[in-house]
């Protein structure tokens, strides 16, 4: 047979059985043994981009859609076929053009995987829509990072042209410049006092998608190298806040599925993609425009080794900021404290309490492993439910009055309901040490919801309330110590099931998942949680006797306070209002780096970031633009 067809058949055969197989999402779970072969993790990532990008070209023919999406178009163009249906398509969706980042970076994605490809009447259907639709920059530091990507794409791609043929009314040259100011100035705080939108669960992808398509498609070499390096910082920030590729906490914005389900978010599809230890999230999601053009990077092999082949127990800090504060504060910025801590069988996160983000920041939990982490709720943790108009303005410029009910009506429909599990509180300040974790809780009278919220999953094991007034415990091989610090009761947790809608608006039911919530109706509160790996008790009363057996000082006023010894051997003294003892001494926030642990490291204001894994160090170095790789000597 001639090699061609032989090639031919054999990519036709590989086409048809990515596209019958059973997807990975539904398939069964990543085999965790690390790849040591350079050139078969590669292969084995190239097929799970391919994987992708045949799903979700063919959407229209397994009967999801009736007609081809903008990720499905790119996906046909990707494998160059039914090219005349893709710019059929193309017309047909830019005569109803949207508005912002989120119809913006599809269309780019479109538009350059199609500029050899499309019609030249799909070409300027694009083109037209970018000259007569204006395009809200939004107001989030998501939204910012996608807007300026694509405009500055789309600039490039049609240079020299005046302001009428830009919704900006701007040059394209001023466009570019807009552009690029802003994503330089965005990258310096990022790599100087941290990002403020950290450890996103699902918000990932609108960093990593907008630096992919500058490192693939940016004519700027400069654009080009600094697309490549985001990618590297938030994949190194990925490994290391992961259990076998399930994103844990704290995160600065998060929702209220993947709050509880840790595994349902878009994170694990990056983990999935880059490591393979992990499966990804239903359908892609978001994911399908960045498995476009996906064969364009790979993760470095430092990182790699951090997600899926790492020294443990370790401890990681790391300096982050809130969300910019325009009223109620004399600082935009305010620094956000993360510790991480983790060990082969669970992970206890948090930073300080306090405001990072008003809608859906998760301040701290532990998280347990599990054999297959989708439908699981492997994670505890306890929260003030805020909910103030004021709270939103400091945040956000807009009309006092229509802040908190507009926010349901936009997709986010717990944030005015008492029993949510998503929300920071100006009124929660949380202190851990290792793997005990003390919030402390100081709700001023006629608040709103005056109480706290603490979840107990479905799939916890052996739970005991004890006469003592630890809740104990059992998730997976981690053993759990909760102890709320004023009486409760318990109410089943309800998740939000969103219908079908006749409009653009959300519309959601409540239905029980069997986990629940501890309800404490009380102002002056407060949650010790005591994580332990089964392994190191010979029983789990033994563990409990451990637990009760700690020194242990409680009082609630006129703040609450706590004076305890940890299951670790720590002294710790938490006073709601003031800063933490650890073993007699002040806990000093102003020494913080940007990055200290095993595996990242950065000082703060640096702009450079070390990434080690034992011999192997990669550093990133944003003053002078460059990647440097090492292999550190053997001592």
């Amino acid at each position: 047979m001639n090699p061609l067809l032989t090639i031919v058949l054999l990519a036709t055969l590989l086409i048809t059985a990515l596209v019958k197989a059973q997807p990975s999402y539904e398939g069964p779970h990543p085999n965790l043994a690390v790849v040591e072969d350079p050139t078969l993790r590669r292969t084995q990532y190239n097929e799970r981009v391919q994987e992708v990008i045949q799903w979700r070209a063919n959407i229209v023919e397994r009967g999801d859609s009736e007609k081809m999406d903008l990720a499905s178009v790119s996906a046909n163009l990707r494998l160059g076929r039914k090219l005349d249906a893709c710019s059929d398509r193309v017309i047909e969706m830019m005569e109803t053009p949207g508005s912002g980042p989120f119809w913006m970076l599809p269309t780019v994605c479109v538009a350059f995987t199609g500029r050899d490809l499309l019609s030249e009447e799909a070409k300027n259907a694009i083109r037209d829509a970018w000259r007569l639709t204006y395009q809200l920059r939004g107001d989030t530091e998501n939204h910012f990072a996608m807007y300026y990507s694509m405009l500055y794409l789309m600039s490039e791609m049609y240079p020299n042209e005046s302001g009428d043929q830009w919704y900006t009314g701007k040059s394209s040259e001023e466009n570019l410049a807009e552009s690029r100011a802003y994503l330089i100035d965005w990258m310096d705080i990022m790599t100087t006092i941290g990002q403020g939108e950290f450890n996103p669960t699902h918000y990932i992808g609108e960093y990593a998608i907008p630096m992919l398509y500058l490192f693939a498609w940016a004519k700027d070499p400069e654009m080009r190298i600094r697309g490549k390096m985001v990618l590297d910082w938030l994949y190194a920030g990925l490994a290391a806040n992961t259990i076998n590729g399930v994103l844990r906490g704290p995160n600065a914005r998060t929702d209220d599925s993947s709050v509880v389900e840790r595994w349902n978010s878009l994170s694990s599809f990056f983990s999935w993609l880059n490591f393979g230890n992990c499966p990804p999230t239903r359908g892609f999601s978001w994911g399908n425009y960045y498995a476009i053009v996906a064969d364009n990077y790979e993760v470095p092999e430092v990182i790699y080794r951090i997600a899926t082949d790492r020294d443990i127990p370790f401890e990681q800090r790391d300096l982050k900021r809130s969300r910019h504060q325009w009223r109620y504060s004399d600082v935009g910025k305010a620094p956000i404290y993360k510790t991480s801590y983790t060990t082969s069988e669970y992970a206890v996160g948090s930073y300080q309490g306090g405001m990072a983000d008003p809608i859906q920041t998760h301040v701290w939990d532990v998280t347990w492993k599990t054999p297959d982490p989708r439908g699981i709720h492997p994670t505890m943790f306890s929260i003030h439910p805020y909910s103030a108009s004021k709270g939103m303005q400091a945040y956000f410029n807009v009309g006092p009055d229509t802040m908190v009910k507009a926010v349901a009506a936009e997709g986010k429909p717990s944030y005015d309901v008492a029993d949510k599990l998503v929300g920071c509180s100006p009124y929660e300040q949380v202190f851990q040490d290792l793997d005990t974790v003390i919030a402390l809780y100081d709700i001023p009278e006629g608040t709103r919801f005056e109480q706290v919220n603490g979840f107990f999953s479905k799939d916890l094991s052996n739970l005991t309330e004890d006469a003592s007034g630890w809740i104990f415990a059992q998730g997976g091989s981690c053993y759990l110590a909760y102890l709320p610090l004023a009486k409760y009761e318990w109410e089943p947790h309800m998740a939000y099931q969103r219908l079908p809608s006749a409009s653009n608006g959300y519309r959601y039911e409540r239905v029980p998942t069997g986990s629940h919530v501890l309800i404490s109706p009380h102002r002056r509160n407060g949650t010790i949680l005591q994580a332990a790996s089964v392994s190191e008790f010979a029983s789990y009363k033994a563990f409990q006797k451990a637990v009760k057996s700690l020194p242990l000082e409680i009082e609630l006023t006129p703040v609450p306070s706590v004076s305890m010894r940890s299951l670790r051997g720590t002294e710790i003294v938490c006073t709601f209002g003031k800063d933490p003892l650890r073993d007699g001494k002040r806990v000093d926030y102003s020494k913080w780096k940007l990055f200290e642990g095993p595996y990242l490291n950065a000082e703060k204001n640096s702009r450079k970031l070390e990434i080690t894994h034992r011999r192997l160090k990669r550093t990133l170095d944003f003053n002078t633009l460059t990647i440097s790789d090492t292999v550190i000597k053997e001592p």
